[in-house]
């Protein structure tokens, strides 16, 4: 049985990841309820997948020393060495999505696709992606990184769960098409 690729993320309600500015101060302004349901996704997973600009933006807002995913093993798609480097963090340099047909073909738990918006995008595209887990906080940016650009086709989703922390709405979706 192949391995899932779960994205887990939270988003403005229309839709954006971000500010422009990559800030996420708006997530920290909301009252949630504990970790937002974080520590049981987090124990499903053994593998993490994240973009350059992700890593960076965990560097410059929590630091090497506190990296949040030494755990797991921890992929960065980048073209460029990581500076500072990190332990248990190693690089992807090739296609991202041949690297995800890669992991979910290796035995283990599920692998967590962080961020970014590119990166997501680029295996959704490929009909990769098996869950995800939508966090809705209750703001309306207007303008940032949205979560979605243009895409080309549509993809079924099925609702399995949703679930209520405090001000947040967290959606669990699994993906209708087999993952390729």
């Amino acid at each position: 049985m192949a391995r899932k690729l779960v994205v887990f993320i939270a988003i403005s309600l229309d839709g954006y990841l971000a500010t422009r500015n990559e800030s996420l101060d708006w997530l920290t302004g909301t009252k949630g309820e504990g970790d937002n349901g974080y520590g049981d996704f987090i124990a499903t997973m053994d593998t993490i997948l994240m973009g350059r600009r992700t890593y960076d933006w965990l560097l410059r807002n929590v630091g090497a020393e506190q990296f949040p995913y030494r755990e797991q093993r921890c992929y960065v798609v980048t073209s460029t060495p990581l500076e500072p480097p990190v332990e248990r963090v190693l690089t992807v340099s090739g296609d991202p999505v041949e690297f995800a047909r890669y992991l979910k073909a290796e035995a283990g738990k599920s692998i967590w696709v962080v961020g970014g918006g590119k990166l997501i995008q680029a295996l959704q595209e490929q009909r990769l992606i098996d869950e995800w887990v939508v966090t809705v906080a209750p703001i309306l940016l207007g303008d940032g990184i949205p979560l979605f650009g243009k895409q080309d086709a549509s993809t079924e989703l099925t609702l399995d769960s949703v679930r209520r922390y405090n001000q947040f709405v967290q959606m669990h979706y699994r993906t209708n098409e087999p993952s390729v």
